[in-house]
Formats: structure tokens, C-alpha cells, sequence
């Protein structure tokens, strides 16, 4: 029998979780959406369960004899819907990189029944970048330094920014201006977003990264006190950083949430969405292993492609591939059955051979150290 799930959500990456799911033909979905154009065209392209909601709407009552409920919507309205959730008694998912509502979700499964888990961070970064740096730093008999690197990328950059809309604008914005974690020589600390510069090359391309947000995930917990440095950065085409820091900090853009809307406003207005992208995914770890000094790098490129019969951008794929993923393991018995559960819960190999987690394995280059 089908199993009922719940997707709040029906943008670009919801709609993406909807159709893996649906087409699996081992979920019965339901998406609730305030947009009733979303909710008419997802219909003609999925076999799922529609309803329209309004802002203010009780979900609570709408989550019950769900299994489980995906937020997929703006990082805010996560609380809520954990919430709604907790009442109803299913299990919670979200994409949120955003780590005050980790800890918000984080507390609110405390109170969670048997076989309710609450496991928020479930797309790329935080979510995929999280399982395999820590499969990485696993490997080493003494672990000393993590760099994970992710970067959604347009494939044809013809703008001054070098970058296209491919996800969520509210959450860009969110890493671009919250404050990052990190743990340097041993201790927990925090950095600011668009800060630590940096350069690589890769295939014969030069890229940027610089510090943003909530890329971590949970990891700086997991790993306290056991490593020397663990950080996260975004991964950008060379230039784009000095324009945003601009327009986030020297025109002050990102100084509070009603200019925070304004810059959400120009970028959507300004800089047109592209579905021509690339996902790069790049950790790099050293530490002592078999009584050597090593490193070893991990780099995949997922591309857009063709699935079910649309072209899907890369970052719908990779985002939309990990939740489903999250879940799937979650109903085959694979994680914590109860309360809170963090991303490193998942082990690579566990991802990787999962129906939807397939989509990282290709376009690989790796040192392969076992584990």
C-alpha cells in the first residue's frame, strides 16, 4: 500500500520532491500550496493529490493519517509546519539552511511519539555536503581539517554577477547575510558570510568560494571537540562575491528583513532563472591515517538533465533527489526511529545506493581511501 506523505510546497523544488515520489509509485502525495496556478500545473504533470491553503490555514488537521509531512517552502513558515506535525503525529522534513529553525525543529522533537522523526537540513547543503564530509573525516585514524565547497552554478554566466536564480532567492539571501559556523583549532566559532575568499581550480576552471550560511549543517556538534578545522563555503564563478558584498554590505541590503525583501525583489526582477546549470560538490579532508599524513578530495558535477519526460536544472535534481532520499530511508527502517535526527545519520554508502540518492553518483572524481 501506498504510503501517505504531505509536501507543503509547490515550487521548483517541491514540485521536484512531489514527482520523484509520486512516480515511485510507493507514496501517495498530497501538496498544499496558496497557489492554485502551482497546485493546476503539478496535476497535468504528476499523479498527486492537490489543495489549496491560505497563509493563516491550521495544518495540523490536514496532516492527519499522514506519515509524514516535507516542508518545501520558505525557511520561515518551517516552525510552523513542525508544529503541525508534532500534533499530528507524522514524521517532519525540511531543505531549511537556516540554523535558527534547525533549533527551533530540533526542539520541538523532544516531544516526539515512537516512530516520529524530525530531520530538517535534508537537500544539498546543508543535507548531501553533510553525509559525505562525514563519511570522509570517518575514514582518518585522526582526523585534522574538513573543507566542504558547493556551488549551484549557471553553465553560460552572461551577466556582471556571473549567476542565475536557480533555487530559492529567500534562502540565497539568507546564506549571503546569517552569520557561519566553523570550528577553528578546536573551537566552535562564527564567521561572517561573504568573508574568507578564496580560489580553486577545477577541470581546468577557476572558481571563488567565501563563507555563507548553514552549510554546516550540524556537523560542528558532531565533530566537537575531535577536529582541528572544519568550515563551509559557496562555490562561485571569479568576481561574483566583490558585487554581492557590495550590494549586501556596502549598500546594506542585507541589514534588516525589509531590505532584505527589497534585494529579493531586485535579484528576482533583474536576474533571469535558468534551468542550464551545474552542481559542483567538493570536500577536501587531511588528517593521520595508517600512520601517514594524507589528503583526500571528493568532486562531483551533477548536470541538468531530462527526467520524466522535463528538463530538470541541476539543483532541482540534487535538492529534490536528497529529501526524497531522507525519506525513503526513513520508511525502509534505515535511520533513528524517534526525535531528532541529523543528516550524518545517513552513512554515504547508505545514500548512494538508495533509489533517488543515485543521481550524486555520476559525474565523480575521486581518491577512493576505504573506509
Amino acid at each position: 500500500m501506498a504510503i501517505p506523505v504531505t509536501l507543503v510546497g509547490a515550487g521548483k523544488i517541491g514540485s521536484s520532491i512531489a514527482k520523484l515520489l509520486a512516480h515511485s509509485n510507493d507514496y501517495q502525495v498530497t501538496v498544499l500550496d496558496t497557489s492554485a496556478a502551482a497546485l493546476d500545473l503539478l496535476k497535468h504533470q504528476a499523479l498527486v493529490r492537490t489543495q489549496q491553503i491560505a497563509a493563516q490555514t491550521e495544518l495540523a488537521p490536514l496532516l492527519q493519517g499522514q506519515r509524514a509531512v516535507i516542508a518545501a517552502t520558505a525557511f520561515d513558515k518551517n516552525h510552523h509546519i513542525a508544529k503541525a506535525a508534532l500534533a499530528a503525529g507524522c514524521s517532519y522534513f525540511d531543505l531549511t539552511e537556516d540554523t535558527a529553525t534547525t533549533r527551533a525543529v530540533r526542539t520541538l522533537a523532544h516531544d516526539a511519539v515512537a516512530g516520529q522523526i524530525f530531520m530538517p537540513q535534508c537537500g544539498l547543503a546543508p543535507g548531501f555536503i553533510g553525509i559525505l564530509a562525514h563519511d570522509m573525516a570517518s575514514r582518518f585514524d585522526v582526523v585534522d581539517t574538513v573543507k566542504m565547497r558547493v556551488g549551484a552554478l549557471p553553465q553560460y554566466p552572461s551577466n556582471a554577477i556571473k549567476y542565475n536564480l536557480t533555487w530559492s532567492t529567500d534562502g540565497l539571501i539568507n546564506e549571503y547575510c546569517n552569520a557561519c559556523d566553523a570550528i577553528r583549532h578546536g573551537q566552535h566559532i562564527t564567521l561572517q558570510a561573504l568573508e574568507g575568499l578564496e580560489h580553486f581550480a577545477l577541470d581546468g576552471l577557476e572558481y571563488e568560494a567565501f563563507n555563507t550560511s548553514g552549510g554546516l549543517g550540524t556537523l560542528c556538534e558532531t565533530w566537537a571537540g575531535q577536529i582541528a578545522n572544519m568550515d563551509y563555503k559557496t562555490v562561485r564563478y571569479v568576481g561574483h562575491r566583490d558585487l554581492m558584498d557590495f550590494v549586501v554590505n556596502g549598500l546594506k541590503m542585507g541589514a534588516d528583513k525589509a531590505r532584505r525583501d527589497q534585494l529579493k525583489q531586485i535579484l528576482e526582477a533583474a536576474i533571469p532563472v535558468t534551468l542550464q546549470d551545474v552542481v559542483l560538490v567538493f570536500v577536501s579532508a587531511c588528517g593521520h591515517l595508517n600512520g601517514q599524513y594524507r589528503q583526500i578530495t571528493d568532486a562531483r558535477k551533477i548536470y541538468h538533465r531530462e527526467i520524466f519526460g522535463e528538463v530538470w536544472s541541476a539543483i532541482q535534481l540534487t535538492t529534490a533527489s536528497a529529501a526524497a532520499t531522507a525519506l525513503d530511508l526513513h520508511f525502509a527502517g534505515q535511520l533513528p526511529d524517534r526525535g531528532f535526527v541529523s543528516q550524518d545519520a545517513i552513512s554515504l554508502a547508505m545514500f548512494l545506493n538508495n533509489r533517488f540518492g543515485q543521481y550524486y553518483a555520476i559525474d565523480r572524481y575521486a581518491e577512493e581511501i576505504p573506509v
